[in-house]
């Protein structure tokens, strides 16, 4: 059995002859013909309103109609990552993206994500789930069938399969799956096999790893006005396949909901409707499992039980895009054991096993829960249990608040260290159950009122003595146990204020304050405690980490030098790399690139952290790992730093005593994603700095006197 290493696509296409001609440097579109997807778009009515900032309002008599209106819309936008999440589905990218995508191709067969549709697609899913994706499906072909131009090779026609694989495929990507399976490609071995009754692997979980998203609910009981609100904040990449774009959708069936939808998304991920809304975070919960294999001396079986078992082997067509037209094509073997993907190393064969295997009902779960109208009803959706990941913050109309940590979490056998590689010939660790929505931590209608959510251990969400017990739970579910510095403020602010106004609620948000518990302040006391010898410009440096207010202000002299030393840092422990950087070096790389870039150690923090798009270059007001995000940092050859990640779609929703609804929203770009010449493509970036919101339009009256186009798709 031979690792399939990758490293061979390199030598394939340096061995691709020069001298290319015009025809295979020219762009390829897609090849199809377009009258049947203009033909099947006729089964559709549905309305696309644009507001005053190009979000698009989605009206139609059926559900299916707004999925399709849906998809019209969101193509209008960003119709090429939308294509690039299908090839993706399809173990496809490549033959596009060129050699950096055949990873990610080879992973979509070697998981058999296209076998898990085909198994369950008419079992498994609700007629009304298939015909709202094979709706979304239609309204993508129709786009493309008017735009054949912008079009990619081998994407169209699409089907509501794809729609379905393109979920299946990406979301055990949010508890970081991708993190293990680097493990298996690396050069040797990462972790130890594990022996029985090690120290409980629940210890070993740190929070770890995504540094981004916000959720805050807060009841009425601890509103001043006696409202319930809800924050939903999640930190996304600002573009590509999980960035975020703002849709109100509305069909006289009833499904009737604002908030955030992904390219290729026919429902909506987060948002709210007129009763109920949720905001959720990323959680690292441990939910993917190493097997170490004995194989016999020809690699063809491996150890299981008593006895050895043949794999089963397949092979996937990799069909990779050099340029232009060129295309380099192989096949690639994959292999599976009875715990998953299976692959041989030169330093052994290993096993996976992962929630989410097999399950594609992601979709279905998100359609109950943007349809539901009550707390029940929204839990009833949750039980599904399809969304392997992510914590969910929930508010309503009635004044329930509650968190809940969402995990599928393996029902595994007590006594191993599960955060090492299990032996795999033990057919007792080779899980087949997972626990149930209601086995997790979660936190209904607490006392105190309030709930907040930031990448951090479900034990500490509210006030003491409201939480979930860690002892309530096995260690093996491998539950976080760390707390960022979002979460210390949030609950400093939140939790420290008994009586919040809407105006308080919206300004703790934009916090900009390092806790004196966090990590940064951690890395810092190390700085100022080093004897750093005569150097004056280390003297210069420390005095300034001193006198710093530890918060990122735009006006602040300290904050650019305590930020540049503290990031490279925090980032490694967040992610638990394997080496975490020295402080005192990362302290002498920041003096060094402020006086090289910026001519002084104390240049406001508005000239080094800024904020693109376009040609706007803004002063940007936030930063890493506080309220206020701004993250995943570049550092530019200016000395400037420049955020791709971070505060996104923002929404503030909030239900007073009669329980109306208000809602306000903005994003930090626009709705035009590629679209450069569009008014909307950076017309949101302004408000957004500024901490400025706009409202949601929930009614078409409304709507109206905020309209800037209306029509039906074709007639644009």
């Amino acid at each position: 059995m031979t690792a399939p290493n990758l490293a061979w696509l390199s030598v394939a296409i340096g061995a691709v002859a020069l001298g290319a001609t015009a025809w295979s440097l020219s762009p390829e579109h897609g090849s199809f013909d377009p009258a049947p997807l203009i033909a099947a778009a006729e089964r559709y009515d549905v309305r696309i309103l644009r507001d005053d900032y190009g979000v698009p309002h989605i009206y139609g008599p059926r559900d299916a109609d707004v999925a399709y209106g849906l998809a019209y819309a969101h193509s209008e936008d960003d119709f090429r990552t939308i294509q690039q999440v299908v090839l993706a589905a399809r173990g496809r990218l490549a033959s596009v993206e060129g050699r950096s995508a055949a990873p990610l191709d080879y992973l979509v067969a070697w998981f058999g994500v296209s076998e898990w549709v085909a198994d369950g697609y008419e079992s498994r899913l609700s007629p009304e789930t298939r015909t709202l994706v094979e709706a979304y499906a239609d309204g993508l072909n129709h786009y493309a069938a008017l735009h054949p131009e912008a079009t990619h090779r081998g994407v169209f026609p699409t089907t509501g399969r794809d729609i379905v694989a393109g979920f299946a495929a990406r979301m055990p990507l949010f508890y970081g799956l991708q993190s293990t399976l680097e493990e298996l490609f690396g050069d040797e071995r990462v972790r130890e096999l594990t022996t029985r009754q090690l120290a409980h692997a629940f210890d070993a979980f740190t929070g770890g790893g995504q540094l981004g998203s916000n959720a805050v609910a807060v009841g009425p009981q601890r509103s001043s006005d006696g409202a319930t609100r809800l924050l939903i904040n999640s930190h996304q990449p600002f573009t590509g396949p999980v960035a975020w774009y703002e849709v109100r959708l509305r069909s006289d069936e009833g499904w009737d909901i604002h908030g955030g939808v992904f390219p290729g998304s026919p429902v909506v991920l987060h948002g709210h409707n007129r009763d109920l809304g949720w905001a959720s975070t990323v959680n690292l919960p441990d939910l993917a499992d190493v097997y170490v294999l004995e194989t016999d001396q020809h690699g063809d079986r491996y150890r299981f039980g008593d006895g050895y078992r043949p794999f089963e082997r397949g092979e996937t067509l990799l069909d990779v895009r050099i340029f232009g037209r060129l295309r380099w094509t192989t096949r690639r073997e994959w292999l599976r054991s009875v715990h998953g993907p299976a692959i041989g190393t030169s330093h052994g064969s290993y096993a996976v096993r992962f929630a989410g295997m097999g399950e594609i009902r992601q979709i279905e779960q998100f359609y109950r829960m943007n349809r539901a109208r009550t707390l029940d009803e929204w839990r009833e959706a949750m039980r599904l249990n399809a969304i392997p990941s992510l914590n969910y913050v929930y508010a309503d109309r009635t004044g329930h608040i509650a968190y809940f940590y969402n995990a599928l979490s393996p029902v595994r056998e007590p006594g191993w260290d599960w955060t090492a590689y299990l032996p795999g010939h033990r057919p007792e660790l080779v899980w087949s159950q997972s626990r149930g929505f209601d086995d997790a931590p979660h936190v209904i209608d607490p006392p105190s009122g309030f709930i907040v959510s930031a990448n951090h251990t479900p034990f500490r969400v509210t006030a003491p003595g409201e939480n979930p017990e860690a002892a309530d739970f096995p260690p093996e579910a491998g539950f976080e146990t760390g707390m960022t510095n979002r979460a210390l403020r949030l609950l400093e602010l939140y939790g420290g204020d008994p009586s919040i106004t809407r105006e308080e609620f919206h300004a703790y948000k934009y916090d900009k304050r390092y806790s004196d518990e966090s990590d940064v302040h951690g890395v810092l006391e190390t700085v100022l405690a080093a004897d750093l010898g005569d150097d004056p410009l280390l003297a210069e440096g420390q005095a300034l980490i001193e006198s710093w207010s530890h918060s990122v202000e735009l006006d602040d002299r300290s904050a650019a030098i305590a930020v540049l030393t503290a990031l490279p840092v925090v980032v490694a422990l967040r992610r638990g790399a394997a080496t975490i950087p020295d402080p005192l070096q990362s302290f002498r790389d920041a003096v060094s690139i402020l006086l090289e870039h910026h001519g002084r150690l104390d240049p406001r923090w508005g000239e080094v952290s800024r904020f693109q798009r376009g040609s706007l270059d803004l002063p940007a007001n936030g930063g890493p790992d506080v309220l206020r995000a701004l993250e995943d940092f570049e550092v530019g050859d200016d000395g400037r730093l420049v955020a791709h990640t971070g505060d996104s779609l923002v929404i503030f929703v909030e239900w007073d005593r009669e329980g109306e609804i208000h809602s306000e929203s903005i994003h930090q770009y626009g709705s035009a994603t590629l679209d450069e010449r569009s008014p909307h493509y950076a017309d949101q970036v302004e408000p957004f700095l500024a901490q400025r919101l706009k409202p949601v339009h929930l009614d078409e009256r409304d709507l109206r006197a905020h309209l800037s186009r209306e029509y039906r798709p074709g007639e644009e």
